[in-house]
């Protein structure tokens, strides 16, 4: 190439660099820029997300601060009327039991409200002057078991979803005392648990079965342990409550679901322990089994 051709195109690649110069600036300069509006945005979304979380936690707040106090005060007022002296009305505090049952049934043992309330609608009945109040009361009897029932089938619902059922039925047409209803093998977590029924005796006025329950559950370190307990079943048990302690947290709870002249129906249920109503608390060394059993399965 002559002279005069390299000078030429050193001139291009002069003229080139010349237009390229300002625009390498610019185009930095727009990278900058679009650099920063992104990182501007990303912390404007940031800091929206962390403000409205910041507003829903206090509103939610604020929303279980209310419905605390409203049902603090809702306690206080429906727990008074059946410790007032003159509770007479029993129309009220049938009303007044539905309240505390559906509002309160997962923290409260509701058990001997209702037993002392049905005692008093039955004395009631006994001497009642007309046909007419024999229905009332009769009325009283059964929305007092329709709650109960109700409330029990709730809790049902929650405990079978994380534990095991198990239903078995006393025949009534004949003399049910002494039967020995079929073992219920279940297993739960691992851990399987026989569940036998003795029916020692039905009262069929109260319609109440009082039953031996024994559990069996088998124990690596010593042998199958067996816990065993008699207690009287009736439409007013529920089972988030009215539960027994049995190996490795398990609770195991055992309800009325249907009484007649002819049968009764009884529905157990095996589920763990984190599920018993708000008032029963774990024992410490439940929960530091629970803590060494979380810990040995991670490793």
């Amino acid at each position: 190439m002559t002279e005069e051709g390299k000078k030429d195109h050193k001139d291009q690649w002069d003229k080139v660099q010349i237009i390229l110069a300002p625009m390498g600036g610019l185009l930095t300069a727009l990278a900058i820029a679009m650099f920063g509006f992104i990182t501007s945005s990303k912390l404007d979304q940031r800091q929206a997300l962390e403000t409205n979380t910041r507003l829903y936690s206090e509103l939610m707040s604020r929303r279980e601060e209310s419905e605390s106090s409203l049902r603090k005060d809702m306690l206080a007022t429906i727990i008074s009327s059946f410790l007032n002296p003159d509770r007479t009305d029993l129309n009220n505090n049938v009303l007044s039991l539905e309240l505390l049952a559906y509002n309160f049934h997962e923290s409260l043992n509701l058990k001997p409200l209702f037993f002392d309330l049905m005692r008093r609608i039955k004395r009631a009945e006994a001497t009642a002057p007309s046909t007419a109040k024999e229905a009332e009361y009769a009325e009283h009897k059964a929305r007092l078991e329709n709650v109960a029932r109700e409330i029990a089938r709730k809790q049902m619902i929650v405990l079978e979803g994380v534990g095991r059922r198990f239903d078995r039925t006393i025949d009534l047409s004949e003399d049910p005392d002494g039967t020995s209803l079929e073992t219920a093998a279940l297993t739960l977590d691992s851990l399987q648990t026989n569940i036998d029924i003795d029916v020692v005796q039905v009262d069929r006025v109260n319609r109440e079965i009082l039953v031996s329950l024994s559990i069996e559950t088998p124990d690596p370190t010593q042998g199958s342990q067996t816990k065993v307990a008699t207690f009287t079943v009736s439409f007013f048990d529920f089972p988030m409550i009215d539960n027994l302690r049995i190996a490795d947290g398990q609770r195991c709870a055992l309800v009325l679901s249907n009484f007649s002249d002819q049968s009764a129906d009884l529905t157990g249920v095996l589920f763990p322990g984190a599920y018993a109503s708000l008032k029963e608390k774990p024992y410490y060394n439940e929960v530091i089994q629970s803590v060494l059993n979380a810990s040995h399965a991670q490793r």
